[in-house]
């Protein structure tokens, strides 16, 4: 993004984000039952302040607009709560009750949502669920609007493969992922004007229960047509876009288009930095283009399940089109350099906006960036490698480090120079060199802490949040050392909605493969109510530290274990360190197969570290 700003005098995003407004939560905090605080948007009262020297303004002014918090009516019939969780959670009045779209990340937020709408428009039963996509913060809620007992003949609509997709993302790198994404999200920053200020595409992650009940219903096309409790709903399934199963759809009674999280008030991401496999930008352009063509004429109001609405059709189309154009730029111009020669890095400082979206509010980088965005593009098509020899077998971090140090003339002479750079106003390559330090050193207190001071400064010039975050997670780690905050994304009913062959998976990387290496052994699991018929086998091999699985129908050798399952719950259970016996599991064959092969499972530490070796 280029130092060129829209206009501040412009208040039409404040006009729409006060639109409607119905009332607020008194005070805007939720708890657990326990009385841990999971929500608090009272905290960043702050933001009403003017922006400090702490803070870019652009960002200062997102943050305004993303912590106004209570109920607004989006139309007739349609409302919106925003500011209790990083997503908005939609309702939609019916024949009998309520549907509920997107019920956030928290049980505990989603219950305090509901029954904010029950205080201004009445106590109506939840008839019906929609999640928008598979990502958490559209579905973790769910048990607040539909606690156990109450789903039963309630339909719940998702698109298709949102469930394998919504359990998968945190299972295979999950560790890492929560790790980075603690750093993402500034979780352990005080909110405060030299803290975190939010994360663009709303305030914060809340930190509650997360829970799931799998859809009843999949929307498989586009043009699908359900009616839920009275209410007509049109579907245009948008895969591989902002997530891999997404969708938007229409309300044609209420004239009304929800736009999932395809198309935002801000630039969102081709790649999240917490990580995750890299989206298709030019697919992501091309659904939107199709949802302008698709829709056009039969809506007045667009919403989305962040930020605040757009009303008025040719409004929608423009700003539909203004976010079309700018994955599709992103997209084109990426790979334009790309076929010139040009790595990610340099693209990354090539690449500059049209005009036009560089002046448009909800193009500028807050969550996503063009600089990581250019660079997740370049990787989606040629990886990690930049094709210069010189890059193809560095040495890892801190040896590189070390070596790097030994030729600056010494840790003292590499500090005073990343000083000097600090001092001249190159933060960037200060921070590369004291990066350095830190990985050759660890123990250099004086390093860490300047290396701290120049994240800082870096964090409070930054217009992205989640750049903020990174820059002042980082200057904190290095002067109080790893915190222990973490996000729980754990929850049987998450577990449970694990197929076999994942649940598996998930053990396979956990193999410590070096102590297996010597290792040889099958154990076959009899599923008694697998959902291809009961009595289905998967053989399990562990051979040369690897785990491999495959449906076995009539093995040609004999298993050492066989282990006859009558559910899913039990390979949990065993998972989960129970004996056979204890779990009332059929065993034929050498128990000890099963002791071995679980002692091989590690457990990653979740608080590994980032800013140091």
């Amino acid at each position: 993004m280029s130092d060129a700003l829209p206009s501040f005098e412009d208040a039409t995003d404040f006009d729409n984000a006060d639109r409607g407004f119905l009332g607020s939560l008194v005070p805007g905090v939720v708890k657990a039952d326990d009385g841990r605080v999971v929500w608090d948007n009272d905290a960043y009262e702050f933001l009403k302040a003017e922006c400090p020297e702490t803070a870019h303004p652009s960002l200062w002014r997102q943050g305004r607009l993303c912590a106004r918090q209570g109920l607004y009516e989006v139309t007739d019939g349609i409302y919106q709560v925003r500011g209790l969780d990083i997503s908005n959670m939609t309702i939609v009045e019916g024949e009998r009750g309520i549907v509920v779209i997107d019920p956030l990340i928290s049980v505990e937020t989603a219950a305090a949502a509901l029954a904010l709408y029950k205080e201004h428009r009445g106590d109506r039963p939840v008839t019906g669920v929609i999640y928008t996509h598979s990502h958490g913060d559209h579905f973790g809620g769910v048990r607040g609007v539909l606690p156990h007992g109450t789903e039963e003949g309630v339909p719940i609509l998702a698109p298709a493969g949102f469930l394998e997709h919504a359990v998968s993302e945190n299972v295979y790198a999950g560790n890492a992922m929560t790790r980075r994404a603690s750093y993402m999200y500034g979780v352990g920053l005080p909110k405060a004007p030299d803290g975190q200020i939010g994360v663009g595409l709303g305030q914060a992650a809340s930190t509650g229960t997360i829970s799931l009940i799998p859809p009843t219903v999949d929307i498989t096309e586009t043009g699908q047509e359900e009616t839920v409790d009275g209410v007509r709903i049109v579907f245009q399934l948008t895969p591989g876009t902002e997530a891999p199963a997404e969708m938007n759809f229409l309300f044609p009674d209420h004239r009304a288009l929800c736009l999932a999280e395809n198309a935002t008030h801000n630039m969102h991401n081709v790649l999240t930095l917490r990580g995750a496999v890299v989206r298709d930008s030019r697919i992501w352009a091309q659904y939107l283009d199709e949802a302008i063509e698709y829709f056009h004429g039969r809506y007045d109001v667009g919403f989305a399940s962040h930020h605040w609405p757009t009303w008025g059709h040719d409004n929608v189309v423009e700003f539909l089109a203004g976010q079309r154009d700018l994955y599709a730029y992103m997209h084109d111009q990426t790979l334009r350099l790309l076929n010139a020669g040009y790595t990610g890095v340099e693209i990354a400082e090539r690449i500059e906006l049209p005009p036009a979206l560089e002046k448009a509010w909800h193009a500028r980088g807050y969550y996503g960036s063009l600089s990581h965005n250019t660079k997740a593009i370049y990787q989606r098509y040629l990886g990690w490698y930049d094709g210069n020899p010189a890059h193809l077998w560095e040495r890892p971090p801190a040896e590189l480090a070390a070596r790097y140090v030994e030729v600056a003339g010494g840790a003292a002479d590499a500090l005073a120079k990343a000083r000097a750079y600090a001092e001249d106003g190159d933060l960037r390559f200060a921070a590369t060199l004291l990066d350095h330090v830190v990985f050759a050193d660890p123990g250099n207190e004086e390093a860490k802490e300047v290396l701290a001071g120049v994240y800082q400064r870096l964090g409070y010039g930054a217009e992205n949040a989640t750049w903020r975050n990174f820059y002042l997670r980082g200057a904190q780690e290095l002067r109080d050392g790893v915190a222990g905050e973490m996000v729980d994304v754990t929850n049987p009913e998450m577990s449970m909605a694990l197929s076999v062959p994942m649940l598996i998976d998930s053990v396979a990387v956990a193999i410590d493969g070096p102590r297996a290496w010597d290792d040889d052994l099958t154990i076959d699991l009899v599923l008694l109510d697998a959902p291809t018929g009961a009595g289905e086998r998967r053989r399990l091999t562990l051979r040369n530290g690897a785990l491999t699985h495959r449906v076995a129908a009539a093995p040609r050798t004999p298993a050492g274990l066989t282990l006859t399952l009558g559910g899913k719950a039990q390979l949990l259970g065993l998972l989960a360190g129970k004996s056979p016996q204890e779990l009332g599991i059929g065993v034929e064959g050498d128990p000890a197969l099963l002791v071995r092969l679980l002692s091989y499972v590690t457990k990653p530490d979740p608080f590994f570290p980032i800013v140091t070796p």
